[in-house]
């Protein structure tokens, strides 16, 4: 067994099914003391996608408004949030193979957990007459991955604490616009996929920060300096404090994020 080499695997493969399948089979793995032999890090401009969902720039995404096809259009978007998520989080195990064995346990159960959210969804827009792909999408979380492809401090900093957190944020409103209708399944799998990511941003709260104590700096400036580097404006609100919280960020961390200018360097 090799588990970079098979999260490699998992992250290259274009079929959405057969990603699942691989990524599974990872969570089958017991991570005990070994983890197998080093696998060739690569650039990775995209990973294994199907050919639909074509990607268009953010402005050129479907507009999704209050109509049943605008509802369909954002459960898609979802969809692909959650499709990109699972390539996040094999990406993460794949390329920083030097971390301890509890990181990659981790984030195994990061990837599982978002195949099983991008079931779900899939599955649901299947019985809805659609399927994944059938509308466009935008690449902004991968161009993410690829911005922190450089070190696995600033990757934990802001993939699962910036892009995943603002996943805490809105979804209670979007899933208020789903309750009540005739797509009230789709309030149902939202609850699901809130829970976990509640865990997924705390396991990334988790990495951050050893690694910060572990390179000796002040995880609230270096959190400042990232953002200024990699977003280059402070991250937009309203937050949501409560599931936050839960997810650990800590007091400091929840000021910064309201008042970032007091711990602007």
């Amino acid at each position: 067994m090799s588990l970079f080499k098979d999260s490699y695997s998992a992250l290259i493969c274009k079929n959405p099914e057969e990603k699942v399948r691989l990524t599974n089979q990872l969570g089958e793995v017991k991570i005990l003391n070994d983890i197998g032999t080093t696998f060739k890090i690569k650039k990775m401009p995209s990973p294994g996608r199907p050919q639909k969902p074509r990607l268009v720039n953010f402005n050129g995404t479907p507009k999704r408004d209050k109509s049943e096809l605008g509802m369909i259009k954002n459960i898609h978007a979802i969809c692909h949030i959650e499709f990109n998520a699972i390539n996040l989080a094999l990406d993460a195990i794949y390329r920083f193979q030097d971390m301890p064995h509890q990181y990659y346990s981790d984030w195994i159960k990061v990837a599982t957990e978002e195949s099983y959210h991008f079931t779900l969804l899939n599955q649901y827009l299947e019985e809805l007459g659609y399927q994944y792909g059938d509308f466009d999408a935008h690449n902004g979380l991968w161009q993410m991955a690829v911005a922190t492809d450089y070190d696995v401090l600033a990757r934990m900093a802001l993939v699962p604490r910036v892009l995943e957190a603002r996943g805490l944020d809105v979804t209670p409103s979007i899933k208020k616009k789903f309750s009540g209708t005739k797509f009230n399944q789709m309030a149902e799998i939202l609850d699901v996929i809130f829970e976990d990511e509640i865990g997924h941003v705390k396991i990334g709260n988790y990495w951050y920060r050893h690694l910060c104590s572990q390179r000796k700096i002040d995880p609230v400036k270096t959190f400042d300096q990232l953002i200024k580097k990699h977003i280059g404006s402070n991250l937009r609100g309203p937050f949501n404090i409560e599931a936050r919280t839960l997810s650990e960020f800590s007091q400091k961390e929840l000021e910064y994020l309201e008042h970032p200018d007091r711990f602007s360097i």
